[in-house]
């Protein structure tokens, strides 16, 4: 058994330090946000993830895991302390480093014992030599200390599974001793181990979702293609995904990428590069795709409701910007909202998990019951997250309920011909003939 302190539980260092505990260890997670910490000493979870609330009362009841806004007694006895705090954007697109600089100068004020300081946070290239000035600043006789790099892969709506069963570990650090030991944590999850130096390690998590993003916004961008030339863009991604080189992941078109982690960290790239006198062309083609992708849906409806929006009901089929979570940061949703309530039309949504979350960022939506209740007299109805729930509804039902029985599909949920036969006018993505100007006309 380990001691480890997390700083930070937002959702990396909540998940992270409720799996390390479930994997035998004693786990502390500190926050200054002290609503936050009272209600998770009470159970009550500051997000929505499968499994999560679960494994937290579990490992709570077991003894391993810990909640506080105390820094000495978080860091008492503290092997390994991981900062996992926020780094958002700045209005200029750089990560904004101020909770990693608190968490570091309060580690160093507190320490009175050698340890080892993981950086979990997504942060730029050469903020672990920061974080380490820092604290050798601030503290010229502090107690033997290293800084380790060891960027997180969780994707929210399968974060635990992610954790537990990783593709691969990747640990960074200008003392070799110091990663290896971060590396024995990881050791239990049998994943491929990567060591390298901090840069590296830090510029590996970038580039990965850098990339991500940019198969997301190329397949959107062939799915516009597609609705141009009526190819079917569903049969172009499983074509393309064959070829071992391409793969089939993250080739799904639909309204874009969002979330906490693609926009900022693409951002952040691109502000890095260009600080250094560096020309990135391609990310700024790929947050360019992003944004004209999330207008789709609506000039879909427009085209379909005879040009004009105005005092039209439309209902979105989801709000968070994936499925299995109640996350609302950067959710296409949003910018969908805005679009439609530019022209004049009234917008009601219904997400199972997300509506809480959403009546903060949406305040002038309503917010309906379930999907019926969100149909019922609607002249469009949008599809925004690919909730399960939403595969299988009754599209004949929903036909009924209808004042105009419209349905912009924004993720190719449903098969088009289904669709027409219950009766609806059909819009997928890059769906060509069998979703383009032909069903439902």
């Amino acid at each position: 058994m380990k001691n480890i302190t997390v700083i930070g539980v937002g959702y990396v260092g909540l998940v992270s330090g409720a799996c390390f505990s479930d994997l035998g260890n004693r786990v502390t997670c500190l926050d200054i946000n002290e609503q936050r910490i009272a209600n998770l000493n009470e159970g009550i979870m500051p997000i929505y993830e499968m499994g999560l609330e679960e494994l937290v009362e579990r490992n709570v009841k077991a003894g391993r895991l810990l909640f506080t806004t105390s820094y000495p007694d978080a860091l008492k006895d503290a092997e390994f302390v991981f900062i996992a705090v926020g780094t958002p954007s700045d209005v200029d697109g750089q990560a904004d480093l101020r909770y990693v600089r608190m968490a570091a100068e309060s580690i160093a004020d507190i320490m009175d014992h050698p340890m080892i300081i993981v950086n979990k946070s997504t942060v730029p290239v050469g903020t672990g030599d920061w974080v380490a000035d820092i604290i050798r600043r601030r503290r010229t006789d502090a107690p033997e200390f290293s800084v380790v790099s060891c960027p997180e892969f969780l994707r929210e709506g399968s974060a635990i599974s992610d954790f537990m069963n990783p593709d691969r570990t990747v640990l960074g650090s200008t003392s070799r001793e110091a990663a290896e030991k971060v590396a024995q944590l990881h050791l239990p999850l049998r994943s491929t181990i990567m060591i390298t130096d901090l840069r590296t390690a830090e510029m590996i998590k970038y580039a990965s979702n850098a990339f991500l993003a940019t198969k997301i916004s190329f397949i959107n961008e062939m799915a516009n293609i597609c609705e141009a030339l009526g190819a079917d863009v569903k049969e172009v991604s499983y074509g393309m995904g064959l070829d071992r080189r391409i793969g089939h992941y993250f080739l799904d078109a639909g309204l874009g990428w969002g979330g906490s982690c693609f926009p900022k960290d693409v951002k952040a790239l691109t502000y890095m590069a260009e600080t250094e006198g560096r020309h990135p062309h391609l990310l700024h083609a790929v947050m360019d795709i992003n944004a004209d992708q999330r207008k789709s849906p609506v000039r879909k409806v427009r085209e379909l409701l005879g040009g004009n929006l105005k005092g039209k009901v439309i209902g979105l089929l989801g709000l968070a910007f994936k499925p299995n979570t109640d996350d609302m940061r950067d959710a296409p949703s949003i910018d969908v909202v805005h679009y439609l309530t530019q022209a004049g039309a009234q917008v009601r949504a219904y997400d199972p998990v997300a509506m809480e979350n959403a009546r903060r960022n949406l305040p002038k939506v309503e917010m309906m019951d379930n999907v019926y209740a969100m149909a019922e007299g609607a002249d469009a109805l949008i599809l925004v997250t690919e909730w399960n729930e939403f595969k299988h509804i009754d599209l004949r039902r929903i036909t009924s309920l209808m004042k105009t029985p419209v349905l912009v599909d924004g993720r190719n949920v449903y098969d088009p011909e289904e669709v027409r036969d219950s009766g609806l006018r059909y819009r997928g993505v890059g769906r060509g003939y069998n979703g383009e100007g032909i069903v439902g006309e």
